[in-house]
């Protein structure tokens, strides 16, 4: 049995104290895990447990999650968390890399894929929507009105619980410990930003739908079918620009790591060998 060591670190990116973890070979092809919202690279740790002694992943928290520090003034809009993301990556020197996007990690990941194609080796997509289809009537709802309530333990806690068949797969940890973040001073200040700023992933749709049809990255696809926010039609739309991408459609929610981990590491596992 191997298990892998897993480090974690900060660096700094324009006053942007980033915190990160990281696991596996340092000649391994890196995999950039963009985690989601309201979550962190915490969301990870048993990926990482799973496929950290021979794959190469590293899992960053945007500014406003997680352990990452932030300065006072700091503009929380999805731009802005793709320009720290790449800062990152231009700071630990990573030239191509598998994006992992889950969530709020569609909308930074491709920014950044946008911005440097030469970076995308690959593409696992979980639950991170690019398609008018895949947006619920709740997510449309909230879109353009965003509340605080957003922020509540009870949303939180639903995210992680909701369309799952087995609540007794979902440990409390991810909820409990998004909500200590959220509740950490400013923060929901900088959610219900990002929140508002929202609208603008869906304005950027196109672009990145033309993005996935002229390059064709490889792909694997895994998404909860129970999600509330992303259904199951955003999944299978990516078909339409990535006809050969692989998809998996599994009987799980929004955070389908956490019920569906010995399905889904595997997947990963065979993708990433295959590459």
């Amino acid at each position: 049995m191997s298990i892998p060591e897993v480090r974690h670190a900060f660096v700094d990116v324009d006053g942007v104290r980033v915190f990160y973890r990281a696991a596996g070979p340092a000649d391994a092809l890196p995999v950039l895990l963009l985690h989601g919202f309201p979550s962190g690279s915490h969301q990870y740790r048993r990926l990482m447990d799973a496929l950290g002694d021979r794959h190469r992943l590293i899992a960053p928290d945007y500014p406003g999650f997680g352990h990452t520090e932030t300065p006072e003034g700091f503009t929380y809009t999805f731009d802005r968390l793709a320009d720290v993301v790449e800062g990152f990556v231009e700071r630990l020197g990573l030239t191509r890399f598998v994006l992992y996007a889950f969530d709020f990690g569609g909308p930074v990941g491709f920014r950044l894929a946008t911005r440097h194609p030469e970076w995308i080796a690959g593409l696992i997509v979980q639950n991170a929507n690019a398609y008018e289809e895949g947006l619920s009537d709740l997510a449309r709802q909230l879109i353009p009105h965003p509340t605080e309530e957003l922020f509540s333990l009870p949303v939180t806690r639903g995210q992680y619980e909701g369309g799952v068949a087995d609540a007794a797969l979902i440990a409390p940890d991810g909820w409990t410990l998004d909500q200590h973040f959220l509740d950490l001073p400013g923060r929901k200040q900088a959610q219900l930003a990002l929140a508002e700023n929202y609208g603008a992933n869906v304005e950027l749709y196109p672009v990145w739908q033309a993005w996935l049809r002229e390059h064709r990255p490889r792909t694997l696809i895994v998404w909860g079918r129970g999600d509330a926010f992303f259904p199951e039609p955003g999944a299978h739309a990516y078909l339409r620009d990535l006809p050969d991408a692989e998809l998996h459609v599994l009987d799980t929610g929004h955070f389908a790591l956490e019920d569906k981990l010995p399905e889904i590491a595997p997947l990963i596992d065979r993708f990433l060998r295959d590459d």
